[in-house]
């Protein structure tokens, strides 16, 4: 399956929404009904009726994108912070290390790696670790930008 392409700003509005308890049927349903009054004091400065229009362009892609996850076309340094917040709860400096290149000694929990994997852009490189406990609830990975030559 090709994965479900989305800008940043789309990813934040989606994550927003789950991270403020709304389910995907919840987020269809409103979606459907051009109805994202709800949604605007949970982020004020986002415009949600964004999400309204790319639902419109393809209801079946949007549908995909909420049950089979996404990919960020573009994903910045900050971005990726901002969705690891989100949608995985990781707090740089907390969870993970920050260098100017990536982010480096994030502890995710093995269930999650696949969608921290689909959701990544081509500009950046996921490497796994050992776990040193050998604990299998968990994954050990850095993110790298890759560097342009």
């Amino acid at each position: 399956m090709e994965s479900n392409k989305i800008s940043m700003m789309d990813a934040y509005m989606i994550e927003v929404l789950r991270s403020n308890g709304i389910s995907n049927e919840e987020i269809l349903d409103r979606l459907e009904r051009k109805d994202s009054s709800d949604w605007e004091n949970l982020k004020p400065k986002f415009d949600f009726n964004e999400l309204i229009k790319l639902f419109e362009q393809d209801k079946n892609g949007f549908k995909s994108v909420l049950a089979d996850g996404y990919n960020v076309k573009f994903l910045t340094m900050n971005g990726l912070k901002n969705l690891l917040k989100m949608k995985f709860n990781k707090i740089a400096g907390q969870d993970y290390e920050i260098s100017d290149t990536g982010i480096h000694h994030l502890a995710i929990e093995s269930q999650n790696f696949p969608a921290l994997q689909q959701l990544l852009s081509i500009n950046w490189i996921m490497e796994e670790y050992p776990v040193m406990n050998n604990d299998s609830t968990k994954k050990v990975v850095s993110i790298q930008v890759l560097q342009r030559v």
